[in-house]
């Protein structure tokens, strides 16, 4: 690099830099403050500009040749001394600054995330944010959630290994990859399911088993914010009623909510029709797990008896006994779909763990 190459690219980032290689040469002395707080300072200039550091490190050094101090009591270690001083404290403004622009992006990114996912910021200004990370909320988004054993930050080793899996085998197909209140979370646009199913592969795979709940694509930003919750409802209807499929996607499960969304009603129905197992011996909870593995399995009696570790005979004294404390026959299409029903209930209100009136 000539040194008019050098004035005419980085002249304004080698600013006093001939005078001080020359001062301290001199008398080979070190740099003053004042002089090595200049160096930082037009080092964090040229971070801000986005020039690269190691162009203008070369910049210094051509520098140096050009302006090589002359003299007889100039020698090659004190010029050397000076010129790496101040190359030094020029790169460590440098490097200052780009740790400020990174903290300042990493703190954005987390207000864009938080608003995005609480609807909590004005939708264009929300679109135009989005717009920076790869989001046009303008389309449908789907949102995927995954929980493990612990909780999940930003630049932990999981969310890498699943973020560099994305990547290298999609690209960037406009999906964001973030952590929000210790779960991994995923939003990509609503017609690339592919993308979401290959998330939760790979969150399964490196949370050692983790779920993760799936909403459903809606539009615009208020449909991100739908979705996110449709996956934590998921997740959270997963833990609740014990499923452990790996992926859960809230329109699989839409039954629930409805099932739910009269409480009162609910509680009334898991009340009576369950209530009189109470009276058996053991408590109602074995006669319960009964049930629920009978119609897990398709009521299928061998099945069942076999995931609870009984004999088949065993098995059916135990609905004998159901249909004897509660008046109703599993195995009667209509007593059936009662009690599946409150079951599923008991396992939404946690019943019999806690009681009816406190649920």
């Amino acid at each position: 690099m000539a040194g008019r190459d050098v004035s005419e690219e980085y002249g304004a980032y080698l600013e006093g830099y001939a005078r001080v290689l020359a001062d301290a040469s001199a008398t080979g002395r070190r740099l003053s403050r004042d002089e090595l707080a200049s160096r930082r300072a037009l080092g964090e200039r040229a971070a801000e500009a986005g020039l690269g550091l190691r162009a203008l490190v070369g910049a210094h050094w051509a520098a140096t040749r050009a302006h090589w101090p002359t003299g007889e009591s100039v020698s090659v270690d004190d010029a050397l001394g000076a010129a790496a001083q101040a190359v030094d404290a020029f790169a460590e403004g440098y490097e200052r600054a780009q740790r400020l622009a990174v903290r300042q992006e990493e703190a954005a990114r987390r207000e864009f995330i938080d608003d995005l996912l609480y609807g909590r910021s004005d939708l264009g200004r929300l679109a135009q944010r989005a717009e920076r990370y790869g989001l046009r909320l303008s389309y449908e988004h789907a949102v995927a959630v995954a929980r493990g054993p612990v909780a999940y930050e930003e630049g932990d080793t999981v969310l890498r290994a699943v973020e560099r899996a994305l990547i290298g085998r999609f690209g960037d197909r406009s999906t964001l990859l973030t952590t929000k209140d210790g779960r991994l979370v995923c939003i990509a646009p609503g017609d690339q399911s592919e993308v979401l199913a290959h998330f939760a592969k790979q969150a399964f795979a490196a949370t050692g088993g983790g779920q993760v709940g799936i909403g459903r694509p809606q539009p615009g930003a208020a449909g991100v914010v739908q979705s996110y919750e449709e996956a934590l409802n998921a997740l959270d209807l997963g833990e609740r009623l014990e499923l452990d499929e790996p992926m859960l996607h809230a329109a699989d499960l839409l039954v629930y909510p409805v099932l739910t969304r009269d409480r009162q009603a609910m509680a009334d129905l898991v009340e009576n029709t369950l209530g009189p197992l109470r009276g058996a011996r053991g408590g109602p909870q074995p006669l319960l797990d009964t049930l629920t593995a009978y119609f897990d399995s398709g009521c299928v009696s061998a099945e069942a008896a076999r995931r609870l570790s009984l004999s088949v005979r065993a098995f059916t004294y135990r609905l004998e006994r159901i249909h004897k404390l509660t008046g109703a026959d599993p195995s009667e299409p209509v007593h059936r779909y009662t009690l599946q029903t409150a079951v599923i209930g008991a396992r939404l209100l946690d019943w019999p763990t806690k009681p009816i009136s406190s649920s």
